[in-house]
């Protein structure tokens, strides 16, 4: 055999080893080889839609309104304070507070209303049971927004008004109060106590 035909060979077989390799390595279009999954690069965020941590920290609420000196001073003593998030809570609270005075039941109304209103409330209810009163029921709570907002030392005070309508016996009636919510800023305590009630007009 000429060594012209050995040469040609050894450049053939070590041509099949290098092209065996690379298919081996890169695989094919067809897929990865059978038994080695193609590898995946889990997606990377987009940059530009993440906000930094710097961003993070001047994201707030915006305070818009009459009150929105107060409640810029209450998010500076406590950067949780939220407008929207307070009145939602706000609201819950009214529809359970009215429905515990209708109910007579003074263990919840203490643990949510000050000493004073407490005090009020509860001579309210024992006139009521006295007397065979009936007790106002909310039919429907049409309305309520903050209406003033403030802070002494590190005690946060805001008013909402709530637009209600009750039923008392056979009659309903339109009720318009304004409910002082207070908090010490300066406590562990995130909640929020029922400091006065007035009505409009």
């Amino acid at each position: 055999m000429s060594s012209s035909i050995i040469e040609l060979m050894l450049l053939a077989a070590i041509a099949l080893f290098v092209g065996w390799r690379l298919y081996t390595t890169l695989g094919s279009d067809a897929g990865p080889p059978e038994g080695r999954p193609r590898s995946q690069t889990p997606p990377t965020p987009d940059a530009e839609k993440q906000p930094s941590r710097e961003q993070k920290a001047d994201l707030r609420p915006a305070f818009t309104g009459p009150a929105a000196a107060g409640l810029e001073a209450i998010h500076a003593a406590d950067p949780d304070f939220n407008p929207r998030e307070f009145l939602a809570g706000a609201r819950s609270a009214y529809e359970m507070l009215v429905g515990a005075f209708a109910e007579g039941d003074r263990a919840t109304l203490g643990k949510w209303l000050d000493t004073d209103v407490y005090e009020t409330w509860d001579a309210a209810i024992a006139d009521r049971e006295a007397n065979g009163g009936e007790p106002p029921q909310l039919l429907r709570l049409r309305n309520s927004e903050i209406d003033d907002a403030s802070m002494t030392g590190t005690t946060a005070r805001v008013t909402v008004r709530f637009e209600a309508e009750l039923g008392v016996g056979d009659m309903n009636r339109r009720s318009e109060e304004f409910w002082t919510f207070m908090r010490d800023t300066s406590s562990a305590d995130p909640n929020w106590l029922l400091d006065d009630v007035d009505t409009a007009g």
